[in-house]
């Protein structure tokens, strides 16, 4: 057991004995003031000790170990004075009857000796037989000091036989009874309740409450998400935490009877570095909780954003080049999670294997013993068939992967605990073509690569035989975006490939599944996804690190000059599909032309495409939604056309015209006279024409006709397209400055989000405005009354019944408060070579309501032309892109314009930055 620094430091319990016997023999005091004397004394203890285990772990930068095991001291001396006083001066007696025994036992984490700043104390009393007045008086006088203290005690009084009968019922009483300590009272009733507890609760049971635990973690893991790799982990009960450490001890106790986990190492049960392991793990999530308590001044669990910053800071974390002190931490977090899952699955394992029931009745075959590939198989599990094949033969490190992988084999426990003790021997694999090859074919593998990858990465093989691969693994960007660690990503994405080219996702990604069949270098394929993010956390661009990396690894790994030139162009430019999709306007001639330069062969854009698919798709489970696959497949077809030569077929002007000739036939069908055709067909200039497809066109033309018949100022039409996942809002109405920024708030107002804006302004003088928006979850707006509410407020809005700067001022942020803790420095890029006919402007900034209204204001005093815009949300951040011209119907190329176009910008969102750290401010000071 950890021993106490200077423990009087923490409490003098001889001083405070001393004290209390003064109190007890003052004959001056009455009962009530005698009371008051000894909760204050017991109150300002309880506040020393406190203070001074805080002062150590944070001030002295202290172990989590340490912490708790003082807390539990300080508690410990407390209570243990409080008996004795209680029993001496306030309920004194002669000689006790048999029924007046009593003791006093610590069960659950209190028992265990793990108590946080802030944790219960769970307390069980224990009697002889049946309660009696003298131990009430005891229990109650005790109970109302503690609560008096401002403890939190959770406690039970029962006879041992009680105990029995509830532990045998109920797997929880049994749990925290199988933690109980004895703290003071009658030692002989410990004797027996800890006796009877072994022979009648203990004693055959075994393997019954390592199922139940191990069923009671697993429906934990799902309530919570089954996962460890989430942004905002709590720290006790998500899976890798500590209740899955406290799981092992659980089962380790009951079986073995041990109180430290370095004890099955010497009883080979786990090996010596299993124990270490288990020892760190505890003692970095004890630190991490302690620090989470003190900080948040209550029993917080819960890593949040905000909390993460500041647990970094008290535990010692400091930014180093290419990663912040906080993703430092958190990486670490997530390494000890990935530890702790490592131990779960082969200690777990093993105790099952060791001590599982054998049927009475088996299938003779299903249980054999049989050969496979140099490995044995039993039932469904593989292992290696000597102790010490591994360092005979390294190879088999992987191969037995493989050979799992090939047969749908899960790994025996043993032999995961057999890999991970010869992982140095991985690093000889790396030069070893057979060990290349073998990773290789597991990778390519058409079923359970993500499966299997994911065994490797949490057996240690993955990050030792791809060094590159180990640097990322547990690493987190830190903001709201990216969902899951580096490497969690990687394996993710990888599984998305497979599942693309096993046809399962063939609904939600029509193009991908058709590409993946054509495409020549499958092999680049699945290594370029595995390379990708390779080179995150460098300190710089991780396309162009990550480039470099692939093209020193895939030799290595058996790829041919040219798939490595692949593999090495699809890392490069991974991120570029996505931003020319959702930043650029591709019905811009430019766009398309600059992307297909980049791209240069259809086999190229096939590749590119497949991955940027599983890339965004494996950042998390709300980040791909059906707009953007509408942008991706758009920026394919039109590429692809471009590459065959299409989009040089024709000027603008013929294009235009082709354009228009569609839509005149379109609109005979429907019945238009030829004369109102004219005049609809005059009112759009090219922009119009080339901007949307006939269908919309003739929407259009529909609307406009009976606005103009009815006299209408202002139409707003809204249309839901369930395939590309949007509500398209078309507003008709007198063009005016201003009148985009006005619209755009009014939006903001309803709570839909902007994905996409086309302006249009007729020759007419009328602006035709096409806003697609989507519901909070990244799906079409659906609901009518939010759609009718929302058309509502556009008119109002648009009338001047509603003042927008105030409305939006007090319409609260979409985001939770603790994300406040991100910060998103504003930025502003002007691009002239994007476009030829517009400039195109990107706008960067933390996302909040009212962001774009007051953008666009910004861009209409600058006297601006918004002719498209892109609104795109990364998490915390926002990226607005917006194609302008300027009151001329130019592109703004003087130098002196565009410096005045940034400045404003900038002070529009610096503005809104000095806004946000003033909230900040005002809210820690409340």
């Amino acid at each position: 057991m950890l021993k106490i620094r200077k423990p009087r430091a923490v409490v003098d319990r001889r001083a405070l004995v001393s004290h209390l016997e003064d109190i007890a023999a003052d004959p001056a005091l009455k009962n009530r003031q005698r009371r008051q004397k000894v909760l204050a004394a017991f109150k300002e203890a309880l506040r020393h000790g406190h203070d001074e285990v805080r002062r150590r772990f944070l001030d002295e930068h202290g172990r989590g170990d340490h912490c708790v095991r003082e807390n539990c001291y300080l508690v410990d001396q407390l209570i243990v004075t409080l008996f004795d006083y209680t029993v001496t001066h306030v309920f004194p007696t002669g000689v006790k009857t048999t029924g007046e025994h009593l003791a006093v036992l610590a069960v659950g984490g209190y028992g265990r000796r793990e108590l946080s700043p802030f944790s219960d104390i769970d307390l069980l009393f224990l009697l002889p037989y049946k309660s009696t007045p003298y131990s009430e008086q005891v229990v109650e006088f005790m109970l109302y000091m503690l609560w008096d203290l401002g403890l939190k005690v959770g406690h039970a009084t029962r006879n041992v036989q009680e105990c029995m009968r509830q532990a045998k019922g109920d797997i929880t009483i049994r749990t925290a009874m199988l933690e109980s300590r004895h703290l003071c009272g009658d030692r002989r009733l410990w004797d027996d309740f800890h006796q009877r507890y072994q022979q009648e609760i203990v004693a055959g049971t075994g393997m019954h409450f390592v199922e139940q635990k191990l069923a009671e973690r697993d429906d934990r893991h799902e309530r919570l998400g089954d996962s460890r790799y989430v942004l905002e982990p709590n720290v006790k009960e998500d899976k890798g935490g500590l209740r899955d450490l406290h799981t092992l001890y659980w089962i380790a106790k009951y079986l073995y009877g041990v109180s430290d986990m370095r004890q099955l190492a010497d009883m080979e049960v786990l090996s010596d570095q299993a124990a270490t392991s288990f020892i760190k793990a505890q003692t970095f999530l004890w630190s991490v909780r302690c620090a989470l308590h003190y900080l948040s001044g209550r029993p917080e669990d819960r890593l949040t954003f905000d909390m993460q910053s500041a647990v970094a800071d008290a535990l010692g974390y400091t930014d180093r080049a290419g990663a912040r002190g906080v993703e430092r931490f958190m990486r670490h977090y997530f390494l000890v999670a990935k530890d702790v899952g490592d131990l779960t699955r082969i200690f777990c394992a093993v105790l099952e294997e060791r001590n599982r029931r054998r049927p009475a009745l088996r299938m003779p075959g299903a249980f054999r013993k049989r050969n496979l590939e140099g490995f044995v198989v039993e039932g469904s599990r593989i292992a290696v068939p000597r102790d010490d094949a591994f360092e005979t033969e390294p190879v088999r490190l992987l191969s037995i992967f493989h050979v799992a992988q090939k047969h749908g084999l899960d790994i025996h426990p043993d032999t995961l605990r057999l890999v991970n003790d010869n992982l140095r021997l991985v690093r000889s694999l790396r030069s070893d073509p057979e060990a290349n090859r073998l990773f290789v074919e597991m990778l390519i593998h058409p079923q359970h690569a993500e499966s299997t990858l994911r065994r490797l990465n949490e057996a240690g093989v993955f990050g030792r035989f791809i060094p590159d691969f180990g640097r990322v693994v547990a690493q987190m960007q830190y903001d709201m975006y990216h969902v899951y660690t580096t490497d969690e990503h990687t394996i993710r994405a990888i599984g998305i490939l497979n599942r693309i080219e096993q046809g399962k996702l063939a609904t939600e990604l029509p193009l991908s599944t058709q590409l993946v069949q054509k495409v020549q270098s499958r092999r680049a394929l699945y290594v370029a996804v595995l390379l990708h993010d390779i080179a995150k956390g460098r300190g710089g661009d991780h396309s162009e690190l990550g480039a470099k990396v692939a093209t020193k690894l895939c030799p290595r790994l058996g790829l041919t000059p040219e798939e490595t030139e692949t593999v090495s162009w699809l890392v490069l430019h991974h991120l570029d599909m996505s931003r020319t999709a959702f930043k650029r306007d591709v019905d811009d001639p430019q766009t398309i032309r600059t992307f297909a330069d980049l791209v240069q062969s259809p086999e190229r854009l096939e590749l590119l495409t497949l991955l940027t698919c599983c890339d965004i798709r494996a950042v998390g489970p709300q980040v791909w939604n059906s707009w953007k696959g509408t942008l991706l497949r758009e920026l394919f077809y039109r590429t692809e056309d471009a590459l065959s030569g299409g989009l040089s077929a024709g000027s603008r002007d013929a294009r235009a015209a082709r354009k228009r000739e569609a839509l005149r036939e379109s609109l005979e069908i429907a019945g238009w006279s030829a004369r109102d055709i004219e005049d609809h067909l005059a009112r759009g200039y090219p922009s119009y024409w080339l901007t949307f497809d006939t269908q919309s066109q003739q929407r259009h033309a529909e609307l406009i006709r009976d606005a103009e018949a009815a006299g209408r100022l202002l139409t707003v039409d809204v249309c839901t397209d369930e395939i590309r996942g949007v509500t398209d809002v078309t507003i008709y109405t007198a063009d005016h400055p201003g009148l985009f920024s006005k619209i755009t708030g009014a939006m903001s107002l309803s709570g839909v989000t902007i994905v996409d804006a086309k302006i249009m302004t007729l020759t007419t003088g009328m602006a035709l405005d096409v806003f697609s928006v989507q519901d909070n979850d990244g799906t079409a707006v659906t609901d009518e009354d939010k759609l009718d509410r929302l058309a509502r407020i556009i008119e109002n809005a648009l009338s001047g019944k509603i003042w927008l700067e105030k409305e939006l001022a007090a319409k609260p942020s979409g985001l939770p408060s603790r994300t406040r803790v991100f910060k998103v420095p504003p930025r502003v890029v002007v691009d002239n070579t994007a476009s030829k006919t517009y400039t195109v402007i990107e706008v960067n900034g933390r996302d909040r309501p009212g962001f774009l209204y007051d953008v666009t204001a910004a861009l209409t005093r600058c006297g601006l032309q918004i002719h498209s815009a892109q609104v795109t949300t990364f998490g915390e951040r926002v990226v607005d892109v917006f194609y302008v011209k300027d009151v001329f119907g130019m592109k703004i190329e003087h130098e002196g314009k565009l410096k005045q176009v940034r400045e404003t910008l900038m002070d529009t969102l610096n503005g809104e930055v000095a806004r946000s750290v003033a909230a900040r401010k005002k809210e820690a000071a409340e």
